[in-house]
């Protein structure tokens, strides 16, 4: 997250002007997109897109790169506002405060076709948590009703969810139904033709023949993502990343205990000026996780994100909880069928209590291909 203004009174002062004077809006904005494997293109890779291409575009996102470390799985980029993950056939964006993510579809659909060699789009999902200042946000992201209509330009088996109370802590989703076979491949291939004009259409003939064939005979690769977002968390804990505790990134991560959560993650970590702190990390499997911090008391906010796979999250849940002390939490976790952690629903309804921490709200959902699990805590008697 970026910070910029003269914060230098924020950790002692609760004032409802001071808040007025300045606000950063930590809840991010999540863009997920999964592109069809090209058999016409069977080296197709997002990678190959070069660094000033994703710059121009997260230009039209409001946003931009300040560090980037790659593997051989993953490049991972650190934002002013977040963080970008870029793999074979997975791109993901996760940007806060009033970015605007929706806007770089089409520039990312042209480059996904021209430079990186795809065609289709197979999954798509777009969530957040609601916002603490909605109406400072900029369209298309005034409201989760704009985001979903923007959506539904492009996609007509788009579905949208909310999830949680939506008079308090709630969390919003679009994603895509993909419950058919050929037809409805192909019908997705058609809006990108409406973006991306005759060149696709000639692509798409090549491809008819392997999207017959396609799921939902084939198997997906195990996939897996658990966010655990928080609020009001720890102003001890949120002093850490500020410049008057610590003089560096690699000193925050280290003081907080941020570099113990998934031991074997290569980190690359950013600490703003005041305050404000983003990292990333990424493993040689092609596993990431990403944190972002935004230590203000009055509207302190934390997320924590990873694709690394367990059949039992209670634990990482624990470390990361313990690390912040945020007073709530949400937990959301997306596996699909063949990944182990398939059966996290059963795992967190077990999980009632965790230390200090109740759950208040838990709901389950199951798509054609994912399952979906969400809850909410607070540290009690609260």
């Amino acid at each position: 997250m970026a910070e910029s203004e003269d914060l230098s009174s924020s950790s002692s002062s609760n004032s409802s002007s001071r808040e007025d004077m300045h606000f950063f809006e930590g809840v991010e904005k999540l863009l997920e997109i999964w592109f069809k494997p090209n058999p016409a293109h069977k080296n197709a890779d997002l990678r190959k897109i070069p660094r000033p291409m994703w710059e121009a575009m997260l230009k039209t996102v409001r946003c931009e790169i300040i560090s980037f470390t790659r593997n051989d799985q993953i490049d991972a980029y650190v934002l002013s506002e977040s963080s970008m993950f870029v793999s074979k056939r997975r791109w993901i964006l996760k940007t806060c405060g009033t970015t605007t993510p929706l806007q770089c579809f089409k520039p990312l659909m042209r480059m996904a076709n021209e430079i990186a060699g795809y065609t289709a789009i197979e999954d798509l999902f777009y969530s957040r948590k609601n916002y603490k200042r909605p109406e400072l946000q900029v369209s298309p992201h005034r409201g989760f009703d704009e985001e979903v209509a923007f959506l539904d330009q492009f996609f007509d088996d788009g579905r949208a969810y909310s999830l949680g109370a939506i008079n308090r802590d709630c969390w919003h989703l679009y994603t895509l139904s993909r419950g058919g076979g050929g037809s409805k491949i192909r019908k997705r291939n058609n809006h990108l033709h409406q973006l991306l004009g005759e060149e696709l259409t000639l692509m798409e003939e090549e491809q008819q023949p392997y999207d017959e064939l396609i799921a939902p005979s084939m198997q997906p690769d195990p996939d897996q993502t658990i966010e655990i977002l928080m609020t009001e968390l720890n102003p001890t804990v949120m002093d850490i990343f500020t410049k008057h505790v610590c003089t560096t990134a690699k000193e925050a991560t280290q003081k907080s205990g941020i570099d113990r959560l998934l031991p074997g993650m290569v980190i690359d970590d950013y600490l703003f000026d005041p305050c404000g702190y983003s990292m990333n990390g990424i493993a040689k499997n092609g596993c990431y996780m990403t944190i972002h911090i935004t230590p203000e008391r009055e509207f302190s906010y934390v997320s924590f994100e990873s694709n690394v796979a367990s059949s039992d999250y209670g634990e990482l849940i624990r470390r990361v909880i313990r690390t912040f002390q945020p007073n709530k939490f949400i937990v959301t976790v997306f596996a699909n069928k063949t990944s182990i952690a398939a059966n996290a629903n059963r795992e967190i309804e077990n999980l009632g209590n965790i230390d200090l921490w109740k759950r208040r709200d838990i709901q389950y959902s199951r798509f054609a291909s994912y399952d979906l699990t969400y809850a909410q805590y607070c540290k009690y008697p609260s």
